[in-house]
């Protein structure tokens, strides 16, 4: 097979998507180039169902050192685990192509995306998300595609396709959006606090922008031979079966959806299921009874789906008896943990999150080896989501690409309003623990996260809450869920969360599971989130709205010194002797910047104080007119050199020892000796000229 290439241009940027030269074997290859950046990204799907009962895809991205000609850090000096950023950028190229696959096929899939090389400037992750659709697109793989998946940045109030990282650090809007031809189908992504009406600006944008990636991909399987798509049977359960299964459970489960209490609502379905089998399966003969039970399995799944639908559509009630618009009750508690530096408990409805705010020095940021390069975190977020907090049973340890990128995203909500370091320079860590979850803990987490900042008393530039939206559509009918629970989560259409403070938004993710969404409903939805989130900050503030007026007494008070850059070296030593013995004899954690910043932490006020005179000791300056206790370091015949700070020596001449005449400078001073002298001038090149005989008394003229 000879190469192929198409060309196309996403906003001023040139890009290639190239097959027929690498990875032939793969059901489908695509290569993506711009500029220096290149992603090959496979596709290959197992020609058998797998035994699963769902489809199984897979998304792996691989980030190479090589790409950008380095070699990894650590011990082996390899590749090892994805990082954090890899995994995230796993999810958005894996969520916006699951809705794609026709229902029924189930054949093991598998997308690997891998970076080959990379310029540290152009966005990989959107380069690997298209690529993914077009190794699908042009493949034999039953897909409905093409999608299009890039990030959107705003500079000087203008809207960018995938801008570069210098114009993302000088952007008030990072989002990544994937769609297709019909409309927006996934969004993640930080906002600074921009308005809702911008951000659907911004969604428009970038579906525009998209039109030339979904013809650049439909070309390019044209020009591929425009392959038959691979036929597949669903599996058909017996028509009558599924008749009579259905009949059966309606009643029950209408009974069981009436039930508000998660747990109890579930326990209703397990007893409704089981009276099933046995009612249903007894006369079954054996040969026929595993088919029969896997109908069975489908008829209450899709009775619960669809009934759950028809009471929201048609009788406007939610499962758990609210309307649309409400927002569960909520109860919130700070200070729980006394050894903690903040503490807050957040629970909405059957949704539990206990967030803990931990403040550190700046050497607990955190150090990440990056394609782009190093980079450290004063900010971290971490989500745990263990087993109980479901009611099940599981393995505890290690985390999974979901509680990565529900973090990541609560992290992003609250990183917008975390203090510059220049106002206060700690590093902080928040651990989201879930202890109870029916629907959306990570905005729970934004939401005991924020409580527990104001309750550590980091000074935030606001307060933030998070909501998770739904959507229940049927052709032109269609109802918009604010605050959805785990099951319409499951049995909806969207899952829509949108966090900020009263002055914009800060952070969003939107999944679909219909082709598209078309804009206007997902206005609807921004309003009703705002109206939403204002809501919950509401009942937030009854408890806490202020940061508290200093930090826990267990947490390390950090004193920032400014000092001259050109006095840094002194402050440090020769080899970091100076430094070195102040933490020895005080005991402080001392962080030291190029511009002179100087971060000295303990929880001992003394100690603090102790490390802060040396320094200051260190890196003080004569001053012309004071009088100072100086050591006799060196003399010499026109006078005598003393140190009058540390470092920091002056010229006694021999005229200004005495009013007497000297001779002999070692008549008078000895090396070692403290004399006091007086600062008589400092000249443009530092040099300092003292006096001993200003600070004695003139004597008196014999007559």
């Amino acid at each position: 097979m000879k190469k192929i290439s198409v060309d196309l241009k996403i906003g001023q940027v040139n890009v290639t998507l190239e097959t027929g030269i690498m990875a032939k074997q793969a059901d489908g290859a695509v290569i993506v180039k711009s500029g220096n950046n290149v992603v090959l990204v496979t596709a290959v799907s197992s020609k058998k169902p797998s035994s699963m009962g769902f489809f199984p895809l897979t998304v792996e991205y691989q980030e190479k050192f090589y790409s950008t000609g380095k070699i990894p850090g650590g011990y082996f000096k390899r590749e090892g685990r994805p990082t954090a950023e890899a995994t995230l950028t796993c999810r958005l190229i894996d969520r916006p192509l699951r809705p794609c696959f026709p229902e029924g096929y189930q054949n093991e899939t598998q997308v690997i995306a891998t970076v080959l090389s990379y310029d540290g400037q152009y966005p990989v992750e959107s380069l690997a998300g298209i690529g993914a659709s077009a190794a699908f697109h042009i493949s034999d793989i039953p897909f409905n595609g093409p999608i299009g998946e890039l990030v959107i940045g705003r500079v000087n109030g203008q809207f960018v396709a995938n801008p570069n990282r210098n114009e993302l650090e000088n952007s008030d809007i990072h989002m990544v959006v994937a769609a297709n031809r019909e409309g927006i189908v996934m969004v993640e992504g930080e906002t600074d606090f921009v308005q809702e009406a911008d951000v659907l600006a911004a969604l428009k944008f970038a579906h525009e922008s998209m039109k030339p990636v979904f013809d650049a991909q439909d070309q390019l399987r044209e020009l591929t031979g425009n392959k038959t798509r691979r036929e597949f049977t669903p599996y058909q359960p017996d028509a009558d079966f599924m008749q009579k299964a259905r009949s059966y459970f309606e009643s029950k489960i209408k009974a069981a959806q009436s039930i508000k209490e998660k747990m109890e609502r579930y326990a209703a379905y397990d007893v409704a299921k089981s009276e099933g089998k046995e009612a249903l399966l007894a006369d079954v003969a054996d040969e026929e009874r595993e088919g029969r039970a896997k109908d069975l399995e489908i008829a209450f799944e899709e009775l619960k789906y669809t009934l759950a639908r028809q009471m929201i559509l048609k009788d406007k009630v939610r499962i758990d008896g609210r309307d649309t618009k409400s927002v569960r009750r909520i109860d919130t508690e700070v200070a729980m943990l006394p050894r903690a530096h903040g503490s807050a408990l957040f629970t909405r409805g059957e949704t539990q999150v206990l967030g803990v705010v931990t403040l550190g020095t700046p050497d607990d940021e955190q150090k990440i080896d990056a394609l782009h390069g190093t980079e450290t975190k004063p900010f971290m977020l971490h989500y745990n989501f263990p087993p109980f907090c479901v009611g099940e049973t599981g393995r505890v340890g290690g985390q999974s690409r979901r509680e990565v990128g529900h973090g990541f995203l609560a992290e992003r909500a609250l990183k917008a309003v975390i203090p510059s370091k220049e106002d206060f320079p700690y590093t902080v860590r928040i651990v989201s623990e879930v202890l109870e979850s029916n629907g959306s803990s990570s905005m729970g987490t934004v939401c005991s996260g924020c409580m527990a900042l104001l309750d550590a008393g980091v000074p935030i530039k606001g307060n933030v809450a998070g909501i998770a939206m739904g959507l229940i559509k049927e052709g032109d009918d269609y109802a918009v869920l604010s605050d959805i629970l785990g099951d319409e989560d499951h049995l909806g259409d969207m899952d829509f969360k949108v966090a900020g403070t009263r002055d914009g938004i800060t952070s969003l993710q939107m999944d679909i599971k219909i082709a598209s969404l078309p804009i206007q409903i997902m206005e609807e939805a921004m309003e009703q989130a705002h109206q939403g989130r204002l809501h919950i900050l509401g009942e937030m503030e009854k408890t806490i709205s202020q940061p508290r007026g200093s930090v826990s007494e267990f947490a390390p008070r950090i004193h920032t010194l400014k000092v001259k850059p050109d006095k840094v070296r002194e402050v440090i030593g020769a080899g970091g002797k100076v430094i070195k013995g102040i933490i020895e004899e005080t005991g402080v954690k001392i962080n030291i910047e190029d511009d002179g910043t100087i971060n000295i932490a303990s929880a001992d006020p003394e100690a603090c104080q102790k490390a802060i005179q040396m320094i200051n000791d260190i890196v003080a300056e004569a001053e012309v007119g004071k009088t100072y206790k100086g050591k006799v370091v060196k003399i010499t015949d026109f006078g005598a050199f003393v140190e009058v700070l540390p470092n920091t020596s002056g010229l006694l001449h021999i005229s200004e020892i005495a009013h007497e005449r000297v001779r002999n400078v070692s008549d008078v001073l000895k090396e070692g000796e403290v004399v006091d002298v007086k600062v008589l001038d400092v000249d443009r090149a530092g040099r300092i000229k003292l006096s001993r005989k200003a600070l004695l008394e003139q004597p008196e003229k014999s007559h």
